[in-house]
């Protein structure tokens, strides 16, 4: 597995796997990072889906598999917060 690909432009996931001891939180913030340096036209599901196949036959109970499986099905069900719309009227 190489550092920084399409789908890991700068190696962020990559180097969560490699941390021994990472705690999700750690991973969740991880994450975040990861997902705010994809191009805004990439597909984050596809690309999650992929990251997905290729760390969980390895890593199966690394704390980062479980936080990009959560983000994958976070992704699945958006919900709305708040607005006007949301709000009943008088």
């Amino acid at each position: 597995m190489k550092k920084g690909d399409e789908n890991d432009p700068k190696g962020l996931i990559f180097e969560a796997y490699r941390i021994e001891g990472i705690t999700p939180a750690e991973c969740r913030s991880v994450f975040l990072d990861w997902a705010l340096s994809l191009p805004v036209e990439q597909d984050t599901g596809v690309v999650l889906r992929a990251l997905i196949a290729r760390y969980q036959p390895g890593f199966p109970d690394h704390p980062m598999t479980a936080v990009m499986s959560e983000g994958l099905t976070g992704m699945a069900a958006p919900r709305r917060r708040g607005g006007w719309r949301s709000r009943p009227r008088n």
